[in-house]
């Protein structure tokens, strides 16, 4: 039973990714994609770990005084 519930493989990557421009449609995925990614990097903010490609912001208190 447990190959039943197997993540999909090669080809069938190809065949859900048809199926998915068929229900939303070419235009759409592009918005779809840009949500899913804010998602991603609310959910990073959220958990407190730094955004690789994020660049540190720099503050009054941060910067170094001479």
């Amino acid at each position: 039973m447990a190959s039943l519930l197997a993540l999909p493989e090669g080809g069938e990557w190809i065949v859900l990714l048809v199926i998915v421009v068929l229900i939303f449609g070419a235009n759409k995925l592009p918005d779809l994609t840009r949500g899913v990614a804010k998602a991603v990097v609310e959910l990073r903010k959220i958990s407190d770990k730094p955004d690789p490609e994020e660049k540190p912001q720099t503050t009054e208190e941060q910067k170094p005084q001479l």
